[in-house]
């Protein structure tokens, strides 16, 4: 199945951190937090303006990216757990 995002949405996936303290001591799944970095999967073309012009997406698929704790909507896709998000939910690109 192919998804692509409308208006100013995002999709993202969760970039996978390693599960180790600096100490060594392996923390696990039930206890971490979840990542808030990913990788941008697709983006919808932008949001229209007051003006009814179209305003372009500051992020493009492929971009490290830095979110929300709380951002976007869980789904899956294709077997891949991914994100939905407002592209006003994206704090950063990374790199």
């Amino acid at each position: 199945m192919k998804f692509r995002p409308l208006h100013d949405r995002v999709v993202v996936k969760r970039l996978e951190e390693e599960q180790k303290t600096k100490g060594g001591i392996i923390i696990p799944d039930t206890a971490a937090e979840k990542p808030q970095t990913g990788k941008v999967v697709s983006a919808g073309p932008g949001a229209r303006g007051e003006d009814g012009k179209l305003q372009p997406m500051g992020v493009k698929a492929g971009d490290t990216v830095l979110f929300g704790k709380w951002s976007g909507t869980e789904v899956k896709i294709d077997g891949d757990d991914l994100l939905i998000m407002k592209e006003s939910d994206i704090m950063g690109i990374l790199g």
